[in-house]
């Protein structure tokens, strides 16, 4: 049976509008937390999503910081979206870009990309890194597509005042404004700040929809998702989230785009097609890091 099935089993079997809750998979990397709700085992894909993770908060002392060695990517555009701190993007296309709160860094990876991330412009002070990076699949048909990558700066995202709520869109459109990121199949991603007592209404034209709790707690139907939980929607229901208390919500959804096959950081419909990534890192194929000379070696 495929996810999406599941889904319609179960919300066939209830009138409420969730059809699955995620428990993300943490992992502590020391001074820094990842929890990682997509892929799962009960969902590996919402709309074209395939990959979400919630790092921190965390706070790191003088000298620390993020500091992910170059590494290699196919088949995926990546999002890096901070609440707060800074990260410093560099990429084999030469490109060096921090990101800061509120901006978008888009990394379209197509046939062939390696970038690093590391501490940003505070490493010498007690900092703090807060923020979501997602990785969106590319169509079939765009999988092998030139690497490219994006910066929107946080003024560039429209935002909208819906009751206690303010929604700044990331990507796609929703509430009467589009975003300017670039999208490759139908796409909704929104950073949803909801004050106590406030109520929010999904978009219902997503095909598929998700969101989840950075910070605080919703309810829905009576039901109440914590802090480091995911809701996957029934398809077509209206989903209409009260605070329980100030939140910061996370939805994601879009066409659904078929299924991806996922080994490490190489996404693809083929598994010929990652094999063949495996061994070009293995070969040292891909293009360096101008001024980053460490690597992530092919995980076992």
């Amino acid at each position: 049976m495929s996810y999406v099935n599941a889904d319609e089993a179960a919300c066939q079997q209830h009138k409420g509008a969730i059809a699955l809750l995620i428990e993300p998979r943490a992992a502590d990397l020391g001074e820094f937390t990842v929890r990682r709700a997509l892929p799962s085992r009960e969902r590996r894909m919402v709309g074209p999503f395939v990959f979400f993770d919630h790092m921190g908060p965390a706070e790191f002392p003088p000298g620390k910081g993020i500091a992910v060695r170059p590494h290699p990517h196919i088949g995926i555009a990546t999002i890096t979206y901070l609440f707060e701190g800074e990260i410093m993007h560099r990429d084999s296309l030469g490109v060096v870009q921090p990101i800061r709160a509120g901006a978008v860094n888009l990394m379209v990876a197509g046939r062939g990309i390696v970038h690093s991330e590391r501490a940003g412009a505070d490493l010498e002070e007690v900092s703090h890194l807060h923020g979501i990076q997602s990785w969106i699949a590319l169509p079939v048909d765009e999988q092998e597509c030139e690497p490219a990558f994006t910066h929107y700066s946080a003024d560039e995202l429209p935002s909208v005042a819906q009751g206690g709520a303010t929604v700044r869109i990331i990507m796609g459109s929703a509430y009467g404004e589009r975003s300017p990121v670039n999208t490759f199949s139908e796409t909704l991603y929104l950073d949803c700040d909801i004050k106590a007592g406030a109520e929010l209404t999904l978009p219902t034209h997503a095909e598929e929809l998700a969101f989840y709790v950075a910070v605080g707690s919703v309810a829905v139907d009576g039901q109440v998702i914590a802090t480091g939980a995911m809701a996957v929607a029934c398809p077509g229901r209206a989903l209409t989230l009260r605070a329980e208390s100030d939140s910061r919500v996370m939805v994601i959804g879009g066409a659904n785009i078929g299924e991806r096959h996922i080994y490490w950081n190489f996404v693809s419909d083929s598994l010929a097609r990652i094999e063949q990534a495996k061994q070009d890192w293995r070969d040292g194929k891909f293009a360096g890091v101008p001024g980053d000379a460490e690597f992530i070696p092919l995980p076992d």
